[in-house]
């Protein structure tokens, strides 16, 4: 009986994963075809509203050149792209995931634009490059290009226009900081000079902590701690740029300049969640006799195979392309898809209020609303570019970050991870360990990836406040 119940059970999951491959290919072929349909779409749309064509990744590189106010260039050091914005000068390493997503229907229609290009008296030969340099006759002509430049408007016609998404461009300085809730003690010191750093994850901000764990802090930890939630670059209520390449360059930089220089803050404990993982080692190896603790929650690292494209081989971890479980889905269309995902966010970032008010009517306002906001204030433009730029980019950097947290720094590293986490699998966590042996890995039974905190919030802020208590010993 036990034999034939395990050959049942082994059946019915083969059954249950052959099911999911096949409408897993018919769903993600269609999406295919529709993302081409909706480039077209977007692009007749972006000129009517806004009088000008906006660029997208449906292109090769060197096409995306002539086709948009930017300048790509492919370099001889392996997948790198480097980008020129328009309206300011900057050299940007980008993930080659935005303009290279290998499915059928995009390899089939790249394979037809080349051959119509061909046959065309329109198509030129571009001779190969191994070097890049800006000559003074290119920043010249750059500047005159940004010098003519009308400026985009704020927000875009696809962009939630609220008070939330857009305070941040209603005064000259918010454009230049984050958003960062701070708490303290009343009379502005601490006794201790403990600073804690939050950093949430993908598609979140910093409500995500703030209407969580911070409410669970205890006197005595506000008293000795500066708590600091900071709402990434494109999300919540910090600046979203529209021509940001959002890459972990820009999202660091911003960090420092809007904690630790603004607060004065010398030394920190690190919080973070999932994609935030990324970002606070990058700060760790960035600040190593800063840090005092690293706590990483979830954290979204896997090891790259010898002979895999460190990038392509993320996007397919995080986004495997397929429909179940639903996470994975929504995460396949994410980061697959650049203008079915536009849709999404035109769908429900930009109506946000309206499902805000949807809810409170159905749940007759006995529920708190804050998730809307912690997952739906954010513009595409910062969701596409940050996914790419962050977390598939940050496949070549991991290791050497995990090398340099492990021989350089020596914090309290502790990673937190849920059992039921269908985005981000628990090896995660148990991969990270390994290439830090003195981390200390816990898995909570029964939770995913947002209930690792939402709904537990008072026994994970304990967690922290021992965390705190061991690294000032």
């Amino acid at each position: 009986m036990g034999g034939r119940g395990w050959n049942d059970q082994s059946l019915l999951t083969l059954a249950g994963e052959l099911l999911n491959s096949t409408v897993s290919f018919l769903v993600f072929s269609f999406l295919d075809v529709l993302d081409v349909v909706l480039c077209v779409v977007y692009k007749l749309i972006d000129y009517a509203m806004e009088a000008e064509w906006k660029p997208c990744y449906c292109s090769s590189s060197n096409n995306m050149i002539t086709s948009s106010d930017s300048f790509m260039v492919s370099v001889n050091r392996g997948p790198k792209i480097v980008r020129l914005c328009s309206t300011k000068l900057q050299l940007e390493d980008v993930s080659d995931t935005l303009y290279s997503r290998h499915s059928r229907v995009s390899e089939f229609s790249r394979k037809a634009a080349v051959a119509v290009a061909a046959s065309t008296s329109m198509s030129v030969r571009s001779p190969a490059t191994t070097s890049f340099a800006v000559g003074s006759n290119i920043m010249e002509m750059l500047k005159g290009k940004i010098e003519r430049r009308l400026p985009q408007p704020i927000p875009l016609w696809s962009d939630c226009d609220c008070k939330i998404c857009n305070s941040w461009s209603r005064s000259t300085s918010s454009t230049s900081q984050l958003y960062v809730h701070a708490e303290g003690p009343a009379d502005g010191r601490t006794t201790t000079n403990e600073d804690v750093l939050f950093i949430h994850g993908f598609i979140s901000s910093s409500t995500f902590w703030t209407e969580t764990v911070f409410q669970e802090f205890t006197a005595e930890t506000r008293s000795r701690h500066r708590l600091f939630a900071v709402d990434l670059l494109g999300f919540g209520r910090s600046p979203k740029p529209a021509d940001s390449l959002y890459t972990l360059r820009e999202h660091i930089d911003m960090i420092e300049k809007s904690v630790l220089e603004r607060y004065d803050v010398r030394s920190f404990h690190i919080v973070a969640h999932s994609l935030g993982c990324i970002i606070a080692l990058a700060m760790a190896v960035r600040h190593p006799n800063a840090v005092k603790s690293l706590t990483l929650l979830a954290p979204p690292y896997f090891p790259v195979p010898r002979g895999e494209e460190p990038s392509q081989f993320i996007m397919r971890q995080v986004a495997p392309r397929k429909v179940w479980p639903a996470i994975a889905f929504g995460a396949s269309m994410a980061c697959w898809y650049e203008h079915v995902s536009r849709t999404i966010c035109l769908l429900i970032c930009k109506n946000h209020r309206l499902w805000d008010c949807l809810f409170k009517f159905f749940s007759g306002n006995r529920m708190r609303t804050f998730m809307i906001e912690v997952f739906m204030c954010h513009t595409h433009n910062a969701a596409w570019h940050t996914l790419h730029n962050v977390i598939c980019a940050s496949a070549e950097k991991m290791e050497s970050y995990l090398e340099t947290v492990r021989e350089k720094l020596r914090c309290e590293v502790r990673v937190f991870h849920g059992g039921n986490d269908e985005l981000l699998p628990v090896d995660c966590s148990y991969d990270l360990a390994a290439r830090i042996p003195r981390a200390r890995v816990k898995v909570f039974e029964k939770k995913d990836h947002v209930t690792i905190i939402v709904g537990q919030q008072r026994a994970f802020a304990r967690e922290l406040e021992e965390i705190w208590r061991e690294a000032g010993k």
